[in-house]
């Protein structure tokens, strides 16, 4: 690994058959983890993760697939899947409950885990994403061209990996350039840790995206269909998705979760990263109810 959060100390921990992640965990006191979005590393947590750890263990994997976690080959992304990952790691790290926050991708994640394991998920953030059946619903029209590569990545295997295989910096650096306000939060030497990573980790990637066009959205239709909610209390933070695409964001998040706060934030995507002091504030707050 080039880099890493000050502080934390690393190990690889087996978490499935054939799968284990590597981990950054710092601090001591009740565990939080953090789960990274795309297209990025558990790197994203290095501000948010130093500070929390004053008063929390702080556990930041990279998501299989990601990072310098393992990639299985195949269908092995659901989000079921990835979600029991994360509750194998903190088992295996000795603890059978925590809270759990995630960005992008890795929030995805953290809402599997919730609605699967509400006996380990006592308190829950996501950032900047909506649940995944929810997130296809509310894209139509030309506005849904800001999410060309979720249909992109759906198609079947082979297409995109050659696509995005060919021009991977390109591809992946377009998101980093396009999702932030603040340019200089994503530093020279991060930024080029992120496109590595990326470039080394298309097919897992795409994946893990392609899971999120089938395997994850039944899982979603089947716990709406049973009612199923995430009972833990959840903080969300978004930027204002709802004003550009049309949609109540709070109104679909609350349906959800009905132990809700759900604020709007004016940085850009990569919050944890542009505004890492309001992040720790929304999850101290979260932790204390």
């Amino acid at each position: 690994m080039n880099l890493s959060i000050t502080g934390f100390d690393y190990q690889r921990v087996t978490v499935a058959e054939d799968v284990a992640l590597n981990v950054a965990v710092g601090g001591s006191g009740s565990p939080i983890v953090l789960l990274h979005g795309f297209p990025q590393t558990h790197l994203m947590w290095r501000h948010v993760a130093a500070d929390l750890a004053a008063d929390h263990t702080v556990i930041c994997p990279d998501l299989r697939g990601y990072g310098a976690s393992d990639k299985p080959a195949g269908d092995a992304y659901a989000k079921r899947t990835m979600a029991a990952d994360i509750v194998a790691l903190a088992r295996a790290l000795g603890h059978d409950r925590f809270a759990l926050a995630g960005h992008d991708r890795g929030a995805l994640v953290a809402i599997r885990a919730g609605l699967d394991h509400p006996e380990a998920v006592t308190h829950l953030a996501s950032l900047d994403v909506l649940p995944t059946l929810d997130m296809w619903d509310v894209m139509h029209g030309v506005s849904a061209a800001v999410g060309f590569h979720l249909y992109l990545m759906a198609q079947p295997s082979g297409l995109p990996e050659e696509l995005i295989g060919a021009a991977p910096d390109a591809f992946f650096g377009h998101f980093l350039d396009i999702w932030t306000q603040d340019p200089q939060a994503i530093p020279p030497e991060i930024r080029a840790e992120y496109l590595r990573a990326c470039r080394e980790a298309v097919p897992s990637i795409v994946a893990d995206y392609r899971a999120s066009a089938g395997v994850d959205v039944e899982h979603d239709r089947a716990d709406r269909a049973a009612g199923n909610q995430l009972r833990m209390p959840v903080t969300v933070l978004q930027q204002d998705w709802g004003a550009a695409l049309g949609f109540d964001a709070a109104g679909i998040w609350r349906a959800w979760a009905p132990d809700l706060e759900h604020r709007t934030v004016s940085c850009g995507h990569y919050m944890a990263e542009e505004a890492p002091a309001e992040v720790v504030k929304a999850l101290r707050g979260l932790l204390s109810r």
